[in-house]
């Protein structure tokens, strides 16, 4: 990419940011984009007049688009005072989100600054967010709509903005650590260090790329300033109800990364499978079916739901070590000697130990729910030793 020029010694208008602070070696702004060619030329040119000249800038898109907006971004960039690249995807991996891990991987300035090409991220706020890490000494700096001076206006409808708060409110809700200090964790719009982003760590899925990297990449000082959310100016939303069961698929894999947690999710799973089990049962009994072959046929009903919520929810991002057909078959045989291995352990836990048949029951759920969590994780789930992994699955394409 093209090295930014070089500025002078202080950064800040303060008519924009209220103070002036020592100028940072550079900031690279990084807009995914996808089918979004109506408003580039209007975001070059507010980013032009925004952007003091003497700040070291350089614009990069990563672009996951079908239409010809690669071809509009070079044509802009021929009048900008500043550099302006394009990335664009063939395989839009990840999403929105994996776009902006790939403009941090090509970033080389001390700032990196992301927002959308829509224009509902107003430019002008880009050297008042830097400004503001740099006076605070923060890592990440986050473009609030829900601090004081801030606004949701440009989010059409009640429908939106019931979602908009929702979101914020679940992730803060199972994030209350991670996410001390950012009253918006949904914002697009941020400034964050380069030094505290380690794309390797990443693993983004959808568009809420700043909840990925204030939970995995941690930034220990973390400001915030406020934002109106704008009109877009051009285009349509690409926020869909498909990229909503995304983004809860994110924040399960976010919140189940570490093997405890994982554990905890794997069971309240595995409770869920009582319902389409006893709901088999019935159906099957009711249709005149011995209660034992029904039994073992309504397990399998249970262990099949499990198997689509674990694939969705649990472990998504190691569904490519193993074939489809591998995993089904693996799982299902772990589950239903599950079944094998709970009699025994209840009768040797009566027989031997002197246990009463209740709490042997108990202690057998316990032990073989613990043997199959690590039978599943390791026999189903961890990549294969031997050979070259599978091709990763791709995601659709999703845009700003």
């Amino acid at each position: 990419m093209t090295t930014p020029r070089t500025g002078a010694e202080e950064l800040g208008d303060p008519e924009l940011s209220g103070t002036q602070v020592a100028e940072p070696g550079a900031v690279t702004i990084v807009v995914p984009t996808f089918n979004e060619s109506g408003n580039i030329r209007e975001l070059l040119r507010r980013i032009t007049e925004s952007v003091p000249a003497r700040l070291p800038c350089e614009v990069l898109f990563v672009d996951d688009s079908t239409d010809d907006t690669p071809d509009v971004i070079r044509g802009a960039a021929q009048d900008c005072p500043f550099p302006v690249d394009v990335l664009h995807r063939d395989t839009p991996v990840g999403g929105l989100g994996g776009a902006v891990v790939e403009g941090i991987r090509k970033a080389g300035s001390d700032w990196i600054v992301v927002m959308d090409a829509d224009l509902q991220h107003p430019p002008a706020l880009v050297p008042e967010l830097v400004a503001a890490g740099e006076g605070a000494g923060a890592d990440l700096v986050v473009a609030s709509r829900y601090i004081r001076g801030g606004s949701r206006a440009g989010l059409a409808g009640g429908y939106r903005i019931a979602v908009s708060r929702g979101a914020t409110w679940l992730t803060k809700a199972l994030f209350p650590r991670r996410l001390r200090g950012i009253s918006d964790p949904m914002s697009g719009f941020f400034a964050i260090r380069r030094s505290v982003v380690t794309a390797d760590e990443l693993k983004p899925l959808g568009y809420k790329i700043l909840l990925e990297l204030a939970v995995r990449c941690r930034p220990e000082r973390v400001a915030e300033v406020p934002f109106v959310f704008q009109d877009r100016f051009a285009g349509e939303s690409k926020s869909t109800a498909r990229e909503g069961m995304r983004f809860l698929g994110h924040l399960v894999g976010l919140r189940t990364a570490l093997p405890m947690a994982r554990m905890i999710a794997f069971g309240l799973i595995g409770l869920t499978g009582f319902v389409p089990n006893l709901l088999g049962l019935h159906l099957l009994t009711g249709a005149g079916m011995h209660y034992l072959p029904a039994e073992i046929l309504a397990n399998q009903f249970g262990v099949a739901w499990n198997f689509l919520l674990i694939e969705v929810l649990l472990f998504r991002d190691r569904r490519r070590h193993r074939h489809w057909a591998d995993r089904t078959g693996r799982f299902a045989l772990l589950a239903n000697a599950d079944l094998l291995l709970r009699i025994p352990l209840i009768a040797l836990f009566v027989a031997r130990l002197g246990m009463a048949v209740l709490p042997a029951t108990a202690l057998a759920l316990l032990t073989t729910f613990v043997v199959r969590f690590a039978a599943t994780e390791a026999l189903v789930y961890l990549p294969r030793r031997r050979g070259a992994p599978r091709t990763a699955q791709t995601d659709a394409p999703v845009g700003t």
